[in-house]
């Protein structure tokens, strides 16, 4: 099973190496890696241009920094694997669980899995907040989930194709959900490891609005999620 691994990246140039080096230590049958550079620094950029030059790595460029969605939208377009995953590039989700998830999605003939964060001991904040979006969209589609918001989303890639996203920033989060929940797909979960961290943060409590927005925008809209056909 071929994996494409889609990494947005914004001006993180202390973690891109190392996230590069943990990706690539995975075993895993077959895999392709996308790097969206969405409008990052010079720094950045440069160690990027090293990335490709010395690993099996494919650039995409944004000139300006467009938002974490949209970056995931573009490398949509190029990827070619059975199943695809979304990579944040600040070190704080473990690569290793790939093979976790993979196994579990095998397993379940699956569609869908989610990596699950323990989230115990981080700030109240931000552990509250995660809740309260699980929360709310359990209540608009009825589902169970435990982790709405993690970025180890695991989708089949032609459904993940078919989804038409649009969303800019982070709550493509939330539209990826609610359209896979709109459809009626099984949303599988398996627990991951999670290392909080504070430094380059780019999210702000303020990103649960659009969040919200999102999730009450194809609750009650349909047509806005509609079911395409996966093209074979």
């Amino acid at each position: 099973m071929k994996l494409s691994i889609i990494i947005p990246v914004y001006n993180e140039a202390s973690t891109l190496a190392p996230l590069l080096e943990r990706v690539l230590a995975v075993p895993l049958d077959d895999s392709e890696i996308f790097v969206v550079d969405d409008g990052s620094d010079n720094e950045t950029k440069t160690l990027m241009q090293t990335a490709v030059s010395e690993h099996h790595v494919q650039l995409l460029t944004h000139p300006q920094n467009r938002g974490k969605g949209t970056a995931i939208c573009t490398a949509l377009k190029h990827v070619t694997g059975d199943v695809v995953i979304i990579q944040d590039a600040d070190l704080e989700y473990f690569p290793e669980d790939y093979v976790k998830l993979l196994a579990v999605y095998e397993k379940n003939n699956a569609q869908a899995v989610y990596g699950v964060r323990n989230l115990s001991g981080r700030s109240p904040l931000m552990r509250w907040g995660n809740h309260l979006m699980t929360f709310i969209t359990n209540l608009l589609f009825g589902s169970k989930l435990n982790d709405m918001e993690t970025c180890y989303k695991l989708i089949d890639r032609r459904l993940m194709q078919s989804l038409g996203l649009s969303s800019r920033g982070f709550e493509i989060e939330a539209e990826i959900t609610s359209k896979l929940l709109n459809r009626g797909i099984k949303i599988h979960e398996a627990p991951i490891k999670y290392d909080h961290r504070e430094e380059g943060k780019k999210l702000t409590p303020w990103d649960g609005i659009p969040t919200v927005k999102t999730l009450f925008k194809y609750r009650f809209n349909k047509q806005q999620s509609q079911k395409l056909q996966i093209e074979n």
